[in-house]
């Protein structure tokens, strides 16, 4: 029987390149995966803290923010005072479930529902501020189509009692 060993060509120094550069990019992948659950985290922060310090200003000078809510948002299908609650209310309740990860995807589309209608209900918007906007409503898409990630108080409520996946 011959010797399979001597009848196996020696690598080619292209294929050593091709495994190298495989391994690199399997090493990347790696570490941008070890990455997730701190940008996720970091990601639903800085959308939850701009959403709760805009509820903290209106609540902090409720006169204004009614004036506001009847003369310069047009929010629709809603009275302006109701509106001015509802919109307060999930400003301050929505970035800490977002924050926490605690019913983070319902956290990121109750906010999402208050940015599209901040950004509808403002007659003449900056284009800086409709940007801004814009950046929030694909951080929090993201959060609520791909989740909280690992460093969320609902990822550890079900490694925790696995019977909550139900």
């Amino acid at each position: 029987m011959p010797n399979l060993a001597r009848l196996t060509p020696p690598p080619s120094a292209s294929g050593r390149l091709g495994a190298h550069a495989l391994n690199l990019f399997h090493g990347l992948n790696r570490a941008l995966d070890a990455l997730q659950p701190v940008t996720v985290l970091v990601a639903r922060g800085y959308v939850a803290e701009a959403f709760f310090k805009s509820g903290l200003t209106k609540l902090r000078d409720w006169d204004t923010t009614l004036a506001l809510f009847h003369d310069e948002y047009k929010v629709p299908l809603l009275p302006a005072d109701l509106a001015a609650v509802l919109g307060t209310g999930g400003e301050l309740f929505l970035p800490v479930l977002l924050l926490l990860g605690l019913g983070g995807r319902v956290g990121a589309l109750g906010l999402s529902v208050i940015n599209v209608v901040a950004v509808l209900s403002l007659v003449d918007i900056a284009p800086a501020a409709l940007q801004q906007h814009i950046t929030w409503g694909v951080l929090l898409a993201g959060v609520a189509v791909f989740g909280s990630g690992r460093w969320a108080l609902d990822g550890w409520m079900l490694r925790r009692w696995p019977m909550l996946s139900r």
